[in-house]
């Protein structure tokens, strides 16, 4: 049996070739759930399990972090929303985010252009969204280290930070609320 309205070109290709920007409508209508889902939060706060990693690209125009960061993560950041951070603001028309976190126990401002996001999810429901960035004239790398700001306060507090500077995935494990154990 064929399907008659099966419109995928011979070769598989979806969406397929077309006069008319369907990528970027769709790449455009998923960052418009992550701003809006940014915008609920800015007024709302997180509810529940909710939390978000935003992966960046640091080496993109426009992007205003502390030279420390960018020094560390010189192409793409990944930061984590979840229990401390302050005036995260979602500017539309400007097509800008900010949002303020704490690296290492000192407090900073992140300005992010919305297209040099390449990532957004919420692990508590098994969201996520992958954007195109468009590519600034340095290469790219596969690298994203993952930054939990609450995370490496803690370390430092408790004086377990590594010395060395290489990137660092952190798992926010230890830091969720345990359940009831089963009896």
């Amino acid at each position: 049996m064929t399907d008659d309205h099966d419109n995928t070109p011979e070769n598989g290709a979806f969406p397929p070739e077309s006069l008319l920007p369907y990528e970027r409508w769709l790449e455009d209508a998923y960052r418009g759930v992550m701003l809006s889902a940014l915008e609920y939060v800015s007024h709302e706060g997180l509810a529940g399990e909710h939390h978000f990693y935003l992966t960046f690209r640091t080496d993109f125009p426009g992007v205003d972090i502390p030279a420390r960061l960018r020094a560390q993560y010189p192409h793409e950041m990944t930061i984590v929303l979840q229990h401390q951070f302050w005036d995260l603001k979602v500017d539309r028309p400007a097509g800008i985010v900010s949002v303020g976190l704490s690296f290492g126990g000192i407090g900073s401002t992140l300005v992010i252009p919305v297209r040099a996001f390449t990532g957004f999810a919420d692990p508590s429901i098994h969201l996520s969204l992958h954007f195109m960035a468009e590519e600034p004239d340095e290469a790219e790398t596969t690298d994203t280290p993952v930054v939990d700001a609450n995370a490496a306060d803690q370390q430092e507090a408790s004086g377990t930070a590594e010395s060395d500077s290489s990137p660092q995935v952190v798992s926010l494990d230890a830091f969720r609320k345990k359940g009831p154990s089963p009896a």
